[in-house]
């Protein structure tokens, strides 16, 4: 049973259990209940932990009101290229909070699609999903995941990849989790209005108009104008709708500026959640 190792573990987050945990804390304990209705997926940022814990928070403390199996991780690929989606099929991924357990058995239903392949390289340095880890490891401790990294972020793998996950988590408890930042080194009132854009298609359940606006730009520019996981985005909203989500909530939004002071060249963070919510009219 392979087990991978932490990349960024004591330089994007602490490396320590309790160090770690009691960041983690803290900035769930800047959230909210949440009463709204049961969820089905969120959408959660992947930069360093003192940047993006603060808004992803909001997504884990939505989705921790109720009891999860398994947490499917679907990230971008930021140092390997490569077509498809990588999956480590079984295993584990080391965190300072105690190891990740691979489901090995929705792992294998989920690599029925033929855009998902096992492909561990793609995961050695890749820090979107680790990023998810802390705050998965902390309120789920009994959960284990599937790791997914999406390569060319193309409609075929997008779709491919909804299709597969509505159909291998039908019947599962099963929180699926979208890791992706927004705009990237813009000026805040720029990220501000492109970041707009998206939370809008969010906001609406509305994966086909995200797919269009990723779509405008150039592949290579995407990531930089829209959303670094702008692919794995979309495909989660796809098959949250698949799997009887029918409204979206934005949670939070914050940009890097609001830590560091640097208004100049921000990047955009996310958090949402997607299920079968109370008052969807509003």
């Amino acid at each position: 049973m392979p087990t991978r190792p932490a990349a960024v573990a004591g330089t994007w987050y602490p490396g320590t259990a309790g160090a770690l945990a009691r960041d983690v804390d803290s900035y769930l304990q800047m959230t909210s209940e949440w009463t709204e209705g049961p969820i089905t997926a969120v959408m959660a940022p992947h930069a360093g932990l003192m940047f993006s814990g603060p808004v992803g928070a909001h997504a884990y403390r939505a989705a921790a009101s109720q009891p999860f199996d398994v947490i499917v991780l679907a990230g971008p690929s930021h140092f390997v290229a490569f077509d498809g989606v990588s999956i480590v099929p079984e295993g584990a991924f080391a965190t300072p909070l105690g190891d990740a357990v691979i489901d090995e058995e929705l792992a294998r239903a989920v690599m029925a699609s033929p855009v998902v392949r096992a492909f561990p390289a793609a995961h050695q340095r890749e820090h979107s999903l680790e990023m998810q880890l802390p705050f998965v490891r902390r309120l789920f401790p009994h959960a284990t995941i599937v790791p997914l990294v999406m390569g060319y972020q193309t409609r075929d793998t997008i779709v491919g990849l909804a299709d597969a996950l509505g159909t291998a988590c039908r019947g599962r408890r099963a929180l699926l989790v979208a890791s992706t930042d927004l705009s990237h080194y813009f000026d805040a009132e720029t990220a501000a209005k492109l970041d707009q854009r998206v939370q809008s298609h969010v906001a609406a359940l509305d994966p086909e108009g995200l797919l269009e606006v990723f779509e405008e730009y150039p592949e290579r520019e995407r990531g930089r104008c829209v959303a670094c996981g702008g692919g794995p985005a979309i495909a989660v909203m796809l098959a949250a709708r698949q799997l009887g989500a029918t409204g979206a909530r934005i949670l939070k939004y914050a940009h890097s500026g609001e830590i560091s002071g640097d208004y100049s060249g921000v990047v955009g963070y996310l958090a949402a959640a997607f299920g079968r919510f109370r008052d969807e009219a509003r």
